[in-house]
């Protein structure tokens, strides 16, 4: 995304400060932590804290469970270890969402917000909007022979998708993707952050007052819509939680397709098995957030003095769950750093985290992935990365993703008026 002249890309400077470019790989340290303890204390760097509106509500002591049993046990028990933490830091600029709520506070908005993605919705969102929004990317670079997956396709197709999603007017989608990206970098300048959610509130409140009188098959008009009278979500609710889908929709599914794609293109012989059986996409897609989750770690906090893993853990302690090192929890998973489409699934991985707060776009974000890669093996033939490619690598610490993703490809041939009813080669 270009900035306007004289001011900072925000998407660049928020990548920057979640260390793209500089943290290249963290899994032999995570693999060192395991090995002496699947529990550990660290204490936080009180300049850094001052710094970053991510580290609010951070205690100057935390416990980073590494462990797969360590994180399981995090997640799964919401009454030790509350997400209420988040209301200090992702909360001031998103609003009161779900994020942040535990009990049955969580359990009521989890369930109204469900009824927005059920199968009937992923299903026209699939034929509807990811599909088309998917090729009309792809048709800007499948005559060129070579793109940038990333820059391209992964990173803005997703962001679209969500606003047609949301049903805003086409002379929104921009101001909608601006925003999006400047609220998702509010760890590294929190201003730009809160003034970009006062704008979301302000975009949104006029669609949720004109959905809830005309209300059409939108999600800003179900969620406006859905419960009986008295359990309706309030407009700022549906705020936060529109908020809410830039950074755990638009930006995590980015980076996971990224993610997978780059673990395809690095290994011929699988790519070739998925080109020959598409069947195999859906493990392919378990492989790839297994082994580079877009989000490496989530925050909770403990609600009272107890233990994890034999570790006494301080009430009110923070504690930081690594998902990335329990993907790669060698009593769970073997060999656990190569990537491996015909991978066993016996144990699941963790980048949806688990429990109570099991991701709620998780179903979208695996169709999403879905149409990219049938898309691309479906128009794009011969896709590789492109042999003059720099060192092309993911990177990253609180995200990861490639930074770049050059390929090359067959280029896409028009096809002629006489070759519109015959079969795919003479189309190409």
């Amino acid at each position: 995304m270009a900035a306007a002249e004289g001011i900072e890309d925000p998407f660049e400077a928020f990548n920057a400060a979640s260390g793209q470019g500089s943290v290249r790989d963290p899994y032999p340290i995570f693999a060192a932590m395991r090995e002496a303890a699947p529990v550990h204390r660290v204490a936080m760097d009180g300049e850094a804290q001052a710094e970053s509106s991510m580290l609010r509500g951070i205690s100057r002591e935390i416990y980073v469970a590494v462990s797969y049993d360590a994180v399981k046990e995090v997640l799964t028990d919401a009454e030790r270890f509350s997400s209420a933490g988040y209301a200090e830091s992702m909360g001031l600029v998103m609003g009161h969402s779900i994020l942040e709520m535990d009990g049955a506070e969580h359990t009521r908005h989890r369930r109204l917000i469900n009824r927005a993605f059920t199968r009937h919705a992923l299903e026209a969102w699939e034929r509807d909007l990811v599909r088309p929004v998917v090729n009309r990317y792809v048709d800007r670079f499948a005559k060129r022979g070579r793109a940038d997956l990333v820059r391209e396709l992964a990173l803005p197709f997703p962001v679209q998708v969500i606003a047609a999603m949301m049903g805003l007017p086409e002379e929104l989608h921009g101001s909608f993707h601006r925003l999006a990206i400047e609220i998702i970098g509010m760890s590294i300048d929190f201003e730009r952050g809160m003034a970009a959610s006062k704008k979301l509130g302000e975009m949104f409140r006029p669609l949720v007052e004109e959905r809830r009188e005309r209300p059409g098959s939108d999600l800003i008009s179900v969620l406006a819509n859905v419960g009986t009278e008295g359990e309706r979500l309030g407009d700022e609710q549906i705020f936060a939680f529109l908020r809410l889908l830039a950074p755990a929709g638009a930006e995590t599914t980015y980076r996971s397709s990224s993610n997978l794609l780059f673990g395809l293109l690095s290994s011929p012989e699988q790519l070739d098995a998925l080109r020959r059986d598409s069947s195999l996409i859906p493990q392919a897609i378990e492989e790839g957030l297994r082994w580079e989750p877009p989000l490496p770690s989530i925050m909770r906090r403990a609600t009272r003095d107890t233990e994890l893993q034999g570790v006494p853990i301080p009430a009110g302690s923070s504690v930081a769950v690594n998902l990335g090192s329990a993907n790669r929890d060698e009593n769970y998973f073997e060999d656990p750093d190569r990537f491996d489409i015909f991978r066993s699934a016996e144990h699941p991985h963790m980048s949806f985290a688990f429990g109570p707060h099991l991701c709620l776009g998780m179903h979208l974000a695996r169709m999403e992935t879905r149409v990219v890669l049938t898309t691309l093996f479906e128009r794009l033939r011969g896709l590789r990365l492109d042999p003059q490619g720099d060192d092309v690598h993911i990177t990253g610490m609180t995200f990861r993703s490639p930074m770049v993703l050059p390929v090359v490809f067959e280029p896409e041939r028009e096809v002629s008026p006489g070759a519109a009813g015959l079969g795919g080669d003479a189309a190409r």
